[in-house]
Formats: C-alpha cells, sequence, structure tokens
C-alpha cells in the first residue's frame, strides 16, 4: 500500500469458529481461526490490530462450570443455612435463575430484597409512572409482596412476558425453602428480617456490603464470594465468584472465565509469530451500552473484559473534528484545512481531558468501548462468531 490513504476507518470482523469444547486449547483454535479467515477473504494482519475472544468459550474450554448443589454447599458454609437474605439481585433467567435455586437449596428460609421499580441493570419491575400514580416513595418505602400486589398486580417484563415475583417465589420454594419478598431500595432494611446477608448486586456490591457491615450484620457475603474456590471440584473464580456466570443447563451455570492473562498473551505471541504483527488481544464479555426502548444497561458482567494485552490499557485520547472543521478552522476548505487538522492530531497531547478541542470525545476506558462494539458485531445468539477482529480502530484522519 506505500504511502497511500487509507480510504477505510474502524472494520470490525466476526471470526467462525468451530464449537469449542472442554479441554480445547482455546489460544491455538483462536489463532488458527483468524489466520484462517485472513486467508480465506483475502485481508491482511496489521500491528495493533484488536482480536476479541467472547468469554463463554474461554471459560468453556477451560470447563468452568458449577452445579445447584456445588452453589448449595458453598451458601451453606458461608451463611450458616438457616435464614439468608438475598439483596438487589438482578431480574434475570440467564443470569440468577440457577443461582438463586443453589442458594435456597443451601438454606431454611430465603428473604429476596428486590429494588424497585428497577434492577441495577434497569430490568423493570413496575414503571416510574405507576409509582408516581400509586403515591409511592421507593427511597423511603417498603413494600411486602402483598402490598406491591395491592398496588401494582402481578406486572410482566416488557421483553420476557415473565412475572419475576412469582418467578423467583416458585424458584425458591420448588428448592426447598421458604420464601419472602421485600421491596426497598435500601440494602439495610433486609436486617429486620436476617442478620445474616448475600449482596447480590453486580456493581454496587462494594458499597452494599459496606452498609449491611456497619448496620450490625453478622455475616455479609457477595455473589463474587460464592465459588470463589472449587467445591467438591468445581469450577470457580477466585476475583469474580458467581458474578458473570451465565445459565448453562437447568442445573448448572457456566463462571466467567479464570486466569484469563496468559491466553490473550498466547494468542498475540501466535500471531507475531505466523506473520510478524503484534496484535492486541482481549476478552470480552457484555458490552457497556442502555436499550433507549427498554431501559436495560447491558452489563450484567462484573466488568466488560477479565483479561487484556498492554496496548488496550487506558482511553482514547481523540480530537474532535467537527469541532476542528467548524470553529477552530472555519476559515479555511479543501487541503489547506486537510493540512491544517492532520498537524492538530500529529500533535495532539497525550491528555485531553477538559480541552475545548477534545470536548464530546467521552473519553470511556478502551476496553470497554471495544468489548461493546465486540458484544454487537457477535451478538447472543446463532451467528456463530465468538471471535471479532477489530481493524484501525486506532487510526485517525492521518493514518
Amino acid at each position: 500500500m506505500g504511502t497511500e490513504e487509507r480510504r477505510v476507518g474502524t472494520v470490525s470482523r466476526g471470526i467462525r469458529c468451530p464449537i469449542i469444547r472442554q479441554g480445547d486449547d482455546i489460544a491455538a483454535i483462536v489463532a488458527q481461526s483468524v489466520l484462517e479467515a485472513a486467508e480465506s477473504e483475502g485481508f491482511s494482519l496489521r500491528d495493533r490490530d484488536v482480536i476479541a475472544v467472547t468469554e463463554s468459550v474461554v471459560a468453556r474450554a477451560q470447563g468452568n462450570y458449577a452445579s445447584v448443589d456445588a452453589i448449595a454447599e458453598d451458601v451453606r458454609a458461608k451463611l450458616g443455612g438457616g435464614t439468608v437474605g438475598v439483596v438487589f439481585p438482578i431480574l434475570s433467567r440467564n443470569r440468577f435463575a440457577i443461582l438463586l435455586r443453589g442458594i435456597a437449596k443451601g438454606c431454611k428460609k430465603v428473604v429476596v430484597l428486590l429494588s424497585y421499580p428497577s434492577d441495577e441493570v434497569g430490568n423493570a419491575l413496575v414503571s416510574l409512572d405507576a409509582v408516581d400514580e400509586a403515591g409511592v416513595n421507593p427511597y423511603s418505602d417498603v413494600l411486602s409482596a402483598e402490598r406491591f400486589t395491592e398496588l401494582f398486580g402481578e406486572p410482566k417484563h416488557e421483553f420476557t412476558g415473565v412475572n419475576y415475583v412469582a418467578y423467583y417465589t416458585e424458584l425458591v420454594r420448588g428448592a426447598g425453602a421458604e420464601c419472602e419478598i421485600l421491596f426497598a431500595n435500601h440494602a439495610t432494611d433486609i436486617l429486620k428480617y436476617t442478620d445474616c446477608v448475600l449482596a447480590c448486586d453486580i456493581h454496587t456490591r462494594a458499597r452494599t456490603k459496606r452498609l449491611l457491615k456497619a448496620a450490625g450484620a453478622k455475616v455479609v457475603c457477595g455473589l463474587d464470594e460464592i465459588l470463589s474456590a472449587p467445591v467438591n471440584g468445581s469450577g470457580y473464580n477466585e476475583k469474580y465468584g458467581l458474578l458473570g456466570s451465565n445459565k448453562s443447563t437447568e442445573d448448572t451455570v457456566k463462571l466467567f472465565p479464570r486466569d484469563c492473562q496468559g491466553v490473550v498473551e498466547d494468542v498475540q505471541k501466535r500471531i507475531l509469530d505466523a506473520t510478524g504483527k503484534h496484535v492486541e488481544v482481549m476478552i470480552y464479555g457484555d458490552g457497556a451500552f442502555k436499550d433507549p426502548q427498554g431501559k436495560i444497561w447491558e452489563l450484567a458482567d462484573p466488568v466488560t473484559s477479565p483479561a487484556y494485552t498492554g496496548g488496550l490499557v487506558g482511553t482514547p485520547s481523540e480530537l474532535k473534528l467537527k469541532y476542528l472543521a467548524d470553529d477552530k478552522y472555519k476559515d479555511l476548505s479543501g487541503q489547506a484545512l486537510k493540512d491544517a487538522i492532520s498537524a492538530d492530531i500529529r500533535a495532539k497531547q497525550g491528555e485531553l481531558v477538559g480541552k475545548m478541542a477534545s470536548e464530546g470525545t467521552t473519553p470511556r476506558q478502551l476496553t470497554d468501548l471495544i468489548a461493546s462494539l465486540c458484544d454487537l458485531t457477535s451478538g447472543s445468539g446463532d451467528k456463530g462468531t465468538p471471535v471479532v477482529l477489530v481493524q484501525g480502530y486506532f487510526d485517525n484522519y492521518t493514518t
């Protein structure tokens, strides 16, 4: 290509892979799949391309699974097996239902405290309008299941059609425990019912645990502390426990992958050895974006990326072309405008926070941005592309 200007910016490609099974060499399969895709589609790998691998295939290759019984045993050991408060779980058949079965199996009684009008990631139990109409103050009012039903009937989730209040109640009872459901937005309201509490929130868990401990809870655990070590040979995640897990079967969950740094570095080395190109590699889960229709925030994993190579650390440092063209260089056009903007980009400071020329560029973490791009590229269904190749992400107007 020589010095000729590239006419295409960022390209995101889903890469087809064979079905991954437990024990497979995931790094070898990923590198091979990318190299074969490049050959069959006629493109070349370049320095700073990003190869992203979905967390689920890494966990599958690791065999990082756990049964309802393993969850029950750990919950019993850590929370005493009596009445356990389950605080701020999200409303999800995929993410929480199997965990709740395991929790219930390890207790005599479960008191579930649901936040309202929606859970932490935006799944609504009821609308804010309905709450206003009922004259309820979600910041102070604690509702019983009976009072909730009296006020709001039996609302169903907008997308799934599930009545989560009834569904979670049945799950707990089906696992052999008593069940009580409350609706409140202060974790400490659970302490009127039990002093053994499992904090089930994801991104706010540290605060929830801190407030519960300060208010005198006897035992406080987070989902990140359940299956943080193996139970009878089960899978585990020492950093995140049950956070980031997904339903695998009715009796098992696939946990978030562990020890991933070696995987990304192995893929990076394999590509370097095969092509001489230094690519970046990351493992990604949920993207970090919000659905405008249902108000659901996608990120139910504890992080968007549990492992990534060094070139993906930090935030983008970008200038706003619109500002440069419309304001700073509004009197220039054609080649003179291009030259002026290109000179600014080449000379840009590494840290642009607070500078007018970068206003509106939202310097989020690179891994959060690229994970979101990859999650949307690979989808969550049957596309069969658990690896995504992102090219040109670090290009700019001068490239």
